[in-house]
């Protein structure tokens, strides 16, 4: 197949849609399918935050990446780039490349190009969906409830003109309907890389000591911005240290709002135990997983949490909060969940494992099974499926068929994790 993939986060951007339809696009080009991004224009200074040279991905022979002019736009990884849509430039790429399907990661201006592409074109559009909008309206330039309201329904009347729709948990979708959406949707993990991100047990002693960090860290990694709700984090670490003295609290990745972060350790006397390790790349932030004793996560905002899902990987024990799609994918074989905004009890569970290696061990090697059900190959072969069957439905409604079969799959209850 030919897949055109639409998105407004993509390399270098710090992002999880970035790395996910990156790891997707490997895995099927191994396959043999031809891919064609279709992308934002970065700035230097965007690789330059991500410790990475200003040039263009290399993916293989079979990917190539289309750019289109962009202008920053405020997000929390400092990196968010917004292109102005035309719905003309199906003109040029994108009808040179002759897609089978469309796949549209985002609702913004690449979105709205790939919609344009799909009608212009006659080609299946295929829509996922890794946002919860309505965390994100803080960064809405105008601040009125209409203007929010407007996203909201905006965002369901871009997915009900997609040809399938899928989302990275249940989560999105719940939010969706409550806004009106009443299109079949398909829940389907984003692929996580097992191979690459797995437990290191013999190195983790060496590893530590690399990273100058001792023997009970808590790790986190992800974008350090404020709708991650990393203070609670940060507030839990002394309950911690009154347990468990030597507690460190392990960040990877950067943010906008990482000043504000470290302002509040140094407040709460804590900041000699808060460590910033900066953007790792990928080889590196495995050993920064298996540097921790624990993962923790306090995000409301989170369609999956691919960072989660790469600590399980690497046989780490979880700790997150009952908010979006982390209920769904942290189980109690594989960590806790508490309530969010509650400082005192994450550090509650926190103790909890730290003091319990045995327990701590036990639900790591949980979290790795877990993880092992999306690997890139298992969530490449339900891509391959949606895709096809896509092309198929269109192809028989441009012949008169009937296409009743999203009803269809909607009452068997397709909308379940895959």
């Amino acid at each position: 197949m030919r897949i055109a993939i639409f998105s407004d986060n993509f390399y270098p951007e710090l992002s999880g849609i970035s790395d996910s339809v990156i790891g997707l696009a490997k895995e099927l080009t191994e396959r043999g399918h031809d891919i064609h991004f279709y992308a934002p224009r970065y700035s230097s200074a965007d690789f330059a935050k991500s410790n990475l040279p200003a040039e263009e991905i290399n993916l293989g022979a079979r990917v190539s990446v289309t750019r289109y002019a962009s202008f920053f736009f405020g997000s929390g990884s400092g990196q968010g780039r917004a292109v102005i849509p035309t719905g003309l430039r199906w003109i040029g790429a994108t009808r040179r490349f002759h897609p089978d399907v469309i796949h549209t990661q985002t609702f913004f201006g690449t979105g709205i190009e790939a919609l344009a592409a799909s009608r212009a074109l006659g080609i299946p559009l295929v829509g996922t969906n890794h946002t919860a909008i309505k965390n994100f309206l803080i960064y809405n330039p105008i601040k009125t409830r209409w203007m929010d309201a407007a996203i909201v329904k905006y965002v369901n009347w871009y997915y009900e003109r997609c040809d399938t729709v899928t989302a990275p948990s249940r989560s999105v979708f719940a939010e969706m309907e409550e806004s009106g959406f009443r299109k079949e949707g398909i829940a389907l993990s984003n692929p996580i890389d097992t191979e690459r991100f797995r437990p290191l047990s013999d190195d983790r002693p060496a590893i530590r000591e690399r990273f100058g960090i001792g023997d009970h860290a808590i790790i986190h990694a992800g974008r350090l911005a404020k709708e991650r709700s990393i203070d609670v984090m940060i507030r839990a670490l002394p309950i911690v240290k009154k347990s468990v003295p030597d507690a460190q609290l392990v960040f990877s990745g950067r943010g906008a709002d990482e000043p504000a972060f470290r302002r509040l350790a140094a407040e709460l006397g804590v900041a000699e135990s808060v460590v910033f390790l900066g953007f790792l790349p990928a080889e590196q932030l495995v050993e920064a997983y298996n540097a921790g004793r624990v993962f923790a996560i306090t995000s409301t905002s989170d369609t999956q949490s691919m960072v989660t899902m790469q600590a399980m990987a690497c046989g780490i024990p979880v700790v997150g909060v009952r908010a979006r799609a982390l209920p769904e994918y942290i189980t109690p074989e594989t960590g806790f969940i508490v309530e969010p905004g509650d400082p005192a009890a994450l550090a509650e569970k926190i103790v909890l494992l730290l003091e319990n290696p045995a327990l701590a061990e036990q639900l790591g090697e949980g979290g790795r099974r877990s993880a092992l059900q999306f690997s890139p190959p298992k969530i490449a072969d339900r891509w391959e499926a949606i895709y096809r069957e896509a092309i198929e439905r269109r192809s028989g409604r441009e012949d008169g068929g009937e296409s009743g079969g999203a009803d269809k799959r909607k009452k068997e209850g397709i909308m379940k994790h895959t």
